[in-house]
């Protein structure tokens, strides 16, 4: 059954995926991009054989292509920025599918800054209309008329409650800020909670767990992208290149956001951001 790592975008994915992959799929907790591949994008056209040519049509195929991945009866984790929603009268995932999921969320405020680097916009502003929009979607637009990997967001806030407000399955909710914070401590939760779901009794390792940490800190990511590249960047096929490993811990919004876009932000997610304490 299907394990999720679950996120809005530039929302530490990639970290968690890293973190879990080396523990997982490597024999000490040594991190490597290679090791990402254990951890699959859905939707995609690994699972999703059919050219998907409008928005949204990949709906159609969330049950039928989850059905086919749970065949043989092995857990597998997959990758998703898609809230966990209804389109086109098709749910995005069930119980039926889904043995629990790993959920991370970040101050809106620093994925505004991320965004802007990630989508090359031209100032934060976009970053927020994109948070704000209750319609959004992703796709790798380097494929311009295959919507095969058609993500639906919805608008951030909507996004962690989808996930947050779901029933159906277990949900390990983490914030972004507490791993930075706690890492080993967190992650060893983590690891507790996939075991927990998975029925594996086998003592986890706190000395791989600290291998994990320590060759998936994010100046060692940033170096491995600047020397080998980075395969899940966007930007590797344009013109401009664009580091996927930005900022990392250098990404705070108290220097970076124009007081009139820190407003708005903290206005708009008013709620959110008490909610979630930040």
């Amino acid at each position: 059954m299907i394990i999720w790592i679950a996120s809005y975008p530039k929302s530490g994915n990639t970290w968690v995926r890293s973190l879990i992959s080396s523990y997982y799929y490597s024999e000490d907790g040594s991190f490597d991009f290679k090791l990402l591949e254990n951890i699959s994008q859905y939707p995609g056209p690994k699972f999703i054989k059919e050219k998907i040519t409008k928005p949204g049509e990949v709906s159609l195929y969330w049950k039928s292509s989850q059905d086919e991945i749970i065949k043989n009866n092995k857990n597998i984790f997959l990758k998703t920025h898609n809230a966990m929603i209804s389109l086109n009268r098709n749910f995005f995932t069930s119980e039926i599918s889904s043995l629990g999921a790993i959920y991370i969320v970040r101050d809106p405020r620093n994925i505004i800054t991320s965004l802007k680097n990630h989508y090359n916009f031209g100032d934060y502003k976009s970053s927020l209309e994109f948070m704000k929009s209750e319609k959004k979607y992703i796709w790798d637009e380097r494929f311009k008329n295959d919507y095969t990997g058609f993500q639906f967001l919805g608008s951030w806030s909507k996004h962690y409650k989808s996930w947050l407000d779901n029933k159906n399955f277990k949900i390990f909710f983490l914030k972004y800020e507490e791993l930075e914070k706690n890492t080993q401590s967190i992650l060893y939760e983590m690891i507790k909670f996939i075991n927990f779901l998975k029925k594996d009794k086998t003592k986890i390792s706190k000395k791989k767990l600290v291998n994990c940490i320590d060759s998936t800190k994010f100046n060692l990511l940033k170096k491995k992208e600047n020397e080998y590249g980075f395969p899940e960047n966007i930007s590797m096929n344009h013109e401009k290149k664009i580091d996927f490993f930005n900022l990392g811990p250098e990404n705070k919004w108290e220097k970076k956001l124009s007081k009139g876009v820190l407003l708005e932000a903290n206005n708009i997610f008013k709620e959110d951001l008490k909610f979630l304490k930040y």
